[in-house]
């Protein structure tokens, strides 16, 4: 009786460690895990992440992501609604969440036309301000942001999306009330304010040339004032069949022979039919429903899955041939849940952009990605 108990025990203990073995073996990579020698990965946070209320989603967010950037409570419509009145308390928690995560945190944006309090740009009589005092205002609106966050956010999307596709400059309030300066007067302020951050600039379709070359002459303008630019973020709000690959990977090596880093920023993937020809990401706008437009409300089929799963796989691929000059891909989003691209540029469609579905599953590409690293080609890791 002895012996047989003692035999049962040893055979408990070989069978635990056996457990014990084969569950680190199979221990579940995480994206940030497998892509940390290659660049940082990251994510848009919402409200619902930022004070807790998605759990399932925060728990993806720690698990996958060593990056975050605000979707909205940065902007300055939510940040600044009023000339002397600013509204913290979202952004308070942003920067908390990350502090708490040791994630790299990103802060979005500072000048932008779109999503900017309307008082900004007039007097009270409704009228637009003079030059200066629209510089005044950007300077104390910068200087106010930036220096509260000071050391603790790492990098700033400075001027978010100041070029046209032609390359010329976008004609916002910004550009006809102070002209091309406002630039280099924002890229000024924020350095002013925390000389440490790193400072970029984002911006849409950078695949098309002449915002490329419209980009390639804000840099040189920064330059020549002796003004810090470390990146620049190349907004990557895609379909299946845009950008090609080829333009995707002449746009990167164009931006990094510039002597910046490049950013992938706001990464997702519509499976849907664009309304236009060519695709931006201008959030103005704006067409009709047609149940025609909104092919997968119901679910997706196999065979469009296996092509979301490929083109995905085909950018990484891209991406990483490139990462020595990416310092960052970052998902404008968690689930498909979140995303902005279900009310955009159609409001009310179904649509299915990101790494991970509405019941916080990882889709098949999220491992297919983590064992395309770990294969560890020739070169990638030198």
């Amino acid at each position: 009786m002895k012996i047989h108990s003692a035999k049962t025990i040893l055979l408990s203990i070989l069978s635990l460690w056996l457990f014990s073995c084969q569950t680190e073996e199979v221990k579940e990579v995480s994206l940030k895990d497998a892509l940390n020698s290659q660049f940082l990965i990251g994510t848009a946070l919402n409200t619902n992440h930022i004070f807790g209320k998605d759990s399932a989603g925060v728990a993806i967010i720690k698990k996958h992501f060593n990056s975050i950037v605000a979707e909205n409570c940065m902007k300055s419509e939510v940040i600044h609604p009023k000339e002397d009145e600013y509204n913290f308390t979202k952004a308070d928690r942003f920067i908390e969440f990350g502090e708490q995560n040791n994630m790299f945190i990103i802060g979005h944006t500072l000048i932008w036309h779109s999503q900017a309090p309307a008082w900004f740009f007039v007097d009270d009589e409704g009228n637009d301000v003079s030059r200066d005092v629209l510089i005044e205002r950007m300077k104390k609106h910068i200087h106010t942001v930036v220096g509260r966050y000071k050391g603790r956010v790492k990098g700033w999307d400075v001027v978010n999306e100041a070029i046209e596709d032609n390359g010329e400059w976008r004609k916002s309030k910004f550009y006809t009330i102070i002209g091309e300066d406002y630039i280099k007067l924002a890229f000024q302020f924020a350095h002013e304010a925390d000389p440490d951050a790193e400072l970029y600039y984002n911006d849409y379709s950078m695949f098309h040339k002449g915002r490329q070359q419209g980009v390639e002459r804000l840099i040189k303008m920064l330059r020549e004032d002796s003004l810090r630019i470390d990146a620049t973020g190349m907004q990557a709000h895609y379909g299946l069949n845009y950008p090609s690959l080829s333009q995707m990977d002449e746009a990167i090596s164009f931006f990094s022979g510039l002597g910046v880093k490049v950013m992938i920023t706001e990464l997702d993937l519509s499976i849907l039919p664009s309304p236009y020809e060519t695709m931006g990401a201008n959030v103005a706008d704006r067409f009709a429903y047609r149940e025609s437009m909104d092919p997968y409300k119901n679910g997706l089929t196999d065979s469009i899955s296996q092509v979301f799963n490929q083109r995905y796989m085909d950018f990484f691929q891209l991406f990483l041939k490139h990462h020595k000059d990416i310092s960052r891909v970052t998902l404008w989003g968690v689930t498909d849940a979140d995303s902005w691209k279900n009310d955009w540029p159609i409001k009310g469609r179904t649509d299915y952009p990101l790494l991970f579905d509405r019941n916080y599953q990882a889709k098949p590409i999220v491992k297919e990605i983590i064992e395309k690293v770990n294969q560890k080609p020739d070169g990638l890791n030198n």
